[in-house]
């Protein structure tokens, strides 16, 4: 029986970087996962606060030189990696010297909100899938954490969704507590839009805020993760009024939870998304 494959996206992991409890759910998952017969692929942001040296990332040639365009210009993508040993897993980092290549990660050293976020995560979520589609690696899962992965859900299910690597892929999203408290750019869901997408496709997005890219990613994915016991009420209500699949907060030891929650929602149809 062929192995379950799970492709993760998110914007931290420990020990590479270390925010929030994102980055402790984005190391143990995947090996335990890893550990029940799954085939593992992470990729994350090369933030410049990211030692190179001593996490030994090296750039892989073959997969870089690509072109992410936002808002018509071209930007180019570097793909590096490393590995963790104890796990025998690798982490694929997505690079750019004028989205990445600074010691802050999402503000600047007074505080204030970098005012490219907007467009930092649509590269990131564009390159993401571009670099999969690149590997040659078709995944059945493709779980994303964090808000800077959220518009990965809706690429998926738009311009991606008859493209032979995700065309079979189900996308579970995982909503955190906290994140920011600012607005991305005014023209984030516009500049979102790609090719076979309208306006309509990233409308959920358009308020730039933290609640609006959860909910975006929520209506474009299959099934949600509350990831936190404490989480906005309002947005508890859209989940549970979505009907989708959804993993209360809980971790079971090695993520029992999480195999039987994957394993399901392998073995369903394919959900349709608004």
């Amino acid at each position: 029986m062929a192995k379950t494959k799970l492709l993760i996206v998110t914007h931290e992991m420990s020990p590479f970087l270390e925010l929030t409890k994102i980055s402790e759910i984005t190391r143990q998952l995947p090996q335990a996962m890893q550990e029940k017969g799954f085939e593992i692929r992470i990729l994350m942001p090369k933030f410049g606060n990211i030692n190179e040296r001593r996490n030994r990332l090296h750039e892989v040639i073959r997969l870089s030189g690509m072109n992410i365009i936002i808002d018509d210009n071209d930007n180019p993508l570097i793909i590096k990696v490393a590995s963790i040993p104890a796990a025998r897993m690798q982490v694929y980092f997505l690079d750019n010297e004028e989205y990445f290549q600074r010691k802050q990660v999402f503000a600047d050293a007074s505080g204030k909100f970098f005012d490219d976020n907007d467009e930092r995560t649509i590269f990131f979520c564009k390159g993401a899938l571009e670099t999969v589609k690149k590997l040659g690696w078709a995944p059945d899962i493709v779980h994303c954490h964090g808000w800077m992965s959220s518009l990965v859900p809706a690429y998926i299910k738009t311009t991606y969704k008859n493209d032979p690597t995700f065309k079979n892929s189900k996308v579970v999203y995982s909503v955190y507590e906290g994140g920011f408290t600012e607005k991305l750019n005014v023209n984030f869901s516009k500049k979102a839009v790609m090719a076979n997408m309208t306006e309509d496709d990233t409308k959920a997005f358009e308020p730039a805020d933290l609640n609006s890219l959860h909910i975006g990613a929520i209506t474009h994915s299959d099934a949600v993760v509350l990831a936190d016991e404490n989480l906005d009420e309002a947005m508890l209500k859209f989940v549970k009024d979505s009907n989708k699949p959804t993993l209360a907060y809980n971790l079971t030891e090695n993520f029992e939870n999480f195999y039987t929650f994957y394993e399901e929602i392998s073995n369903e149809e394919l959900v349709s998304v608004a």
